[in-house]
């Protein structure tokens, strides 16, 4: 029910990008459209593109509410096993470029998208939506994205012995050449006590922001 909740500002964008029939349901019925934007998806830190239980149920509960549209769950990885590796190890310039060829060859969205990012992968389709802009990205829904960066990382649910190597990574040095172009969470670190470091040494976020120092 709460997931449900969560999704309803999500349904009600949907639903605003779309051309409607002649008579509109009260939100939440079903939303009846004739061309309904499509939506691309990307998970956050943990996760995969397709897990019944978070991925693949959000999927479902759009595709449940708003009749005919088109959903695509990013997967940066040959399976969904590298898919959730990629989210902790992967430079992330190649990731987003990788999403958005992703994007660029799905003939279904050609004419535009709306977008969803959990967690990190809020900031991952922001960066699409700058660096990408073809196909169109209409609207970008970020859920709990770390838009300005994390100093600290944060809990893993589950199998924690990889979120436990990262912590050891980021306590090496976040901006350590090594660790910068390994570490997904070391790409959109922010470190408030060394803002000069950062706009230097960081390859990602620093970027995406326009916070590089030329």
């Amino acid at each position: 029910m709460r997931i449900f909740l969560l999704l309803l500002p999500i349904l009600a964008v949907v639903r605003s990008s779309s051309n409607h029939s002649g008579h509109e349901r009260k939100f939440p019925s079903k939303v009846t459209t004739l061309k309904a934007v499509p939506v691309v998806m990307w998970h956050g830190m943990g996760d995969c593109c397709c897990n019944p239980l978070s991925m693949g149920y959000i999927k479902g509960i759009i595709e449940d509410n708003v009749e005919g549209i088109y959903v695509k769950s990013l997967m940066l990885g040959e399976n969904l096993a590298s898919d959730t590796e990629r989210g902790f190890l992967a430079n992330m310039n190649e990731l987003v470029e990788n999403a958005c060829e992703q994007i660029r060859n799905d003939s279904l969205l050609q004419l535009g998208y709306n977008a969803i990012g959990f967690s990190q992968g809020g900031q991952f389709l922001r960066a699409v939506a700058q660096r990408c802009p073809n196909p169109p990205m209409r609207n970008l829904i970020s859920v709990g994205g770390q838009q300005q960066g994390v100093f600290g990382l944060p809990y893993c649910p589950g199998d924690t012995r990889l979120c436990n190597l990262i912590r050891k990574f980021l306590d090496m040095g976040a901006y350590n050449h090594y660790v910068q172009n390994t570490v997904v969470q070391a790409q959109y670190w922010h470190d408030p006590l060394h803002e000069d470091e950062y706009r230097k040494k960081s390859i990602f976020l620093a970027d995406i922001n326009n916070e590089r120092v030329s």
